[in-house]
């Protein structure tokens, strides 16, 4: 049975099967919700000083860091939508960021932050998605990501040079 749209908890571990990072760069701590067919999206991310990017100087991790946040969760639905269709997760690349909006200069541990996205446009294997990162009801940062999802990389990176 597909389920093409989904609401609940997702935690961590199944979530790693998703998308290619694992360990400490796999930053979302849950998923949500989301919905295959409207390309939509929501995840968490609890902020803690375990975090890769934890900067003690700050306390806390750097506003820029949101950006991850958008990009895993972006690959998150590209690994539910490959997994619908019977495909392991493909790799991708950020093409480009574009409107990056930084609200708030630091992300303090014991909040969690929330991250929405929603597929703008598609062209062949370029999608553009419209993204936003709240703390509580504050927007923490916003931002226009345009990915590209490739079959296999390796073979890609031969086509078009490393």
């Amino acid at each position: 049975m597909s389920v093409c749209s989904w609401a609940g908890i997702m935690e961590k571990d199944e979530l790693s099967t998703l998308l290619p990072h694992k360990g400490k760069m796999l930053l979302l701590s849950r998923l949500r919700e989301y919905n295959i067919r409207e390309r939509t999206l929501t995840a968490e991310c609890d902020i803690s000083g375990s975090c890769i990017f934890y900067d003690p100087e700050l306390g806390g991790l750097p506003s820029w860091v949101c950006f991850e946040f958008m990009a895993q969760s972006i690959s998150i639905l590209s690994g539910l939508a490959g997994r619908e269709a019977g495909l392991p997760p493909k790799p991708g690349f950020i093409l480009s960021v574009s409107n990056m909006e930084l609200k708030l200069p630091v992300l303090k541990p014991g909040t969690t932050a929330v991250i929405q996205i929603r597929e703008d446009c598609r062209i062949d294997l370029v999608y553009t998605f419209d993204c936003e990162v709240l703390l509580g009801d504050r927007p923490a940062a916003a931002a226009k990501l345009t990915v590209m999802d490739v079959d296999d990389i390796r073979k890609w990176e031969q086509e078009h040079g490393n």
